[in-house]
């Protein structure tokens, strides 16, 4: 393993960071139970529109606190009652669905939650797919009807058995009528707005919530783009939870018998992106030079510390729908091999784009880049600021380091690797890979169904421009009082309201 600097950060940080007043803040006993939790977020990016462009995790995590989703994917990612109590497909081609909703949801204003929220919502969601990627594209929801006070009846463009997962998670509801969002609206979930600014926004428990009582009073929720920031935040006593530390961290305070790290598997994935459409990506003899040149078990024990394992280039390894391939042995003497064949006998020259969003971003793009010149592909790593890089960078520049942190596949083709999909950063086109996932979304098998996706998923991995290097753990620090944090796929890490905070 390589060695590792770990720096000493006191409550100095921790109080730029922060804004906090120094000292140890826990609650006292005249205090509301309280869970502070430190998040993924940069202030500057904050916003309280749900359904347009979010780039803070904190947002997403303040968001599913405050309003009501349809459905929640549960640890293995599989789609679960929420809003919605049920799903059924009503014609024989998959294009017709009748959604039944709970009949004892009100907003925080006293008003019910209706199927007529919930169809505005859809479409106001629908309405700005230029800003959320295009999330509920598959929906057909002008031709989408109201069927009573509780029912809706969706339809969809095209044959679609995963409606469930398409409804998971980020389908925030609101009520029918709302315009422009610039401050929080009446919602329907576990919590509601009770004040904070720019950094940290606070919630109190909505006792008028359909589910179970969330187990704290008030959710202190504050964005801090620095992980190493986040986990001396929770060491100092200013935060319970922070969300997304380095394993760094993870193993600073292992020993620590007032903390406890919590990892969730198989959570963290930060791919290589090529751009089939330029050069030299476009020849598949370079992209599979860069494959072959990396060393997987080195970046990942380097970058992830034990906390992960080998990837071989599938995007989403975790879920039901994932396909199970040969590891892929690092041969920098083919590499090098292929890239003489492709015109590159005296190698080739790469830029690599990264940045300090996530823990380990930037360790691995070094690594890689030493591992890549190895095999004569000369890389420069450009680490760019985290308030800038997902909108300058990412899906711009045509080679760079992206976070996926457990996408479920269908929705990840649907925006990422379709031809005409909105964020399609790969240049993936491939007519009859498109017609394939199509059929794979007509078939009402589930079994059969995702054998057909592990396929699909397959096919990417051989051809396409993500290098999948590793998967690692997602490492949440917590002080030792807190229980019931989230450990499953992609956004159901959101869903805190369970969590306790003791004495």
């Amino acid at each position: 393993m390589r060695s590792r600097t770990i720096l000493a950060l006191g409550c100095a940080l921790v109080l730029a960071a922060t804004g906090c007043a120094g000292g140890d803040t826990a609650a006292t006993t005249e205090d509301p139970v309280t869970l502070r939790y430190a998040a993924v977020g940069a202030p500057a990016a904050m916003t309280h529109d749900p359904h347009g462009r979010v780039g803070n995790e904190s947002d997403y995590l303040r968001f599913a606190m405050l309003y009501d989703v349809l459905t929640v994917p549960d640890e293995q990612g599989v789609a679960q009652p929420r809003l919605a109590l049920s799903w059924e497909a009503v014609d024989g081609d998959l294009t017709r669905w009748r959604i039944a909703l709970r009949d004892d949801a009100v907003f925080s204003d006293g008003s019910p939650v209706t199927a007529d929220d919930v169809l505005f919502s859809l479409r106001r969601i629908q309405g700005k797919g230029a800003e959320n990627n295009g999330r509920l594209s598959m929906f057909d929801l002008e031709s989408s009807r109201v069927t009573g006070e509780h029912e809706l009846e969706l339809r969809t463009h095209q044959p679609y058995a995963e409606v469930g997962g398409a409804l998971a998670a980020l389908t925030f509801i609101v009520p029918e009528g709302t315009g422009e969002i610039t401050e929080p609206v009446p919602g329907s979930g576990p919590f509601a707005p009770a004040g904070g600014d720019d950094t940290t926004a606070v919630l109190e428990r909505n006792d008028a919530w359909w589910g179970q009582a969330p187990r704290v009073e008030r959710l202190e929720i504050t964005a801090m783009p620095d992980p190493a920031a986040r986990a001396a935040a929770v060491a100092s006593g200013q935060a319970d939870v922070a969300g997304s530390v380095s394993p760094v961290s993870a193993q600073q305070y292992a020993a620590d018998e007032t903390m406890q790290v919590v990892t969730r598997p198989a959570s963290v994935n930060y791919p290589l992106v090529m751009n089939l459409e330029t050069e030299p990506f476009d020849d598949p003899r370079v992209r599979e030079a860069v494959k072959l040149a990396l060393d997987r078990e080195e970046l990942v024990e380097t970058v992830f510390l034990g906390y992960g394992t080998p990837g071989t280039d599938v995007v989403s390894p975790a879920e039901a729908a994932a396909p199970e391939p040969r590891p892929v042995e690092r041969d920098v003497e083919q590499a090098r091999e292929l890239l003489a064949e492709a015109g590159h006998e005296d190698g080739v020259s790469l830029t690599l784009h990264t940045t300090t969003s996530y823990p380990g971003m930037e360790d691995a793009a070094v690594l890689a880049a030493e591992q890549l010149g190895e095999a004569g592909i000369d890389v420069t790593v450009d680490s760019g600021p985290p308030d800038t890089y997902w909108s300058e960078v990412w899906n711009v520049e045509p080679f760079y380091l992206n976070s996926l942190g457990g996408s479920a596949f269908v929705d990840f083709a649907r925006m990422a690797l379709v031809t005409d999909g909105p964020i399609n950063e790969t240049g993936w086109a491939e007519e009859e890979w498109d017609a394939d996932l199509a059929d794979a979304l007509a078939t009402a098998d589930d079994e059969e169904r995702r054998a057909m996706i592990a396929d699909l998923q397959q096919r990417v991995a051989e051809e396409g421009g993500y290098v999948v290097w590793g998967v690692g753990d997602g490492i949440d620090l917590a002080r030792d009082e807190v229980s019931g944090l989230p450990t499953g796929l992609g956004f159901q890490r959101l869903f805190i309201d369970q969590v306790d905070v003791a004495g």
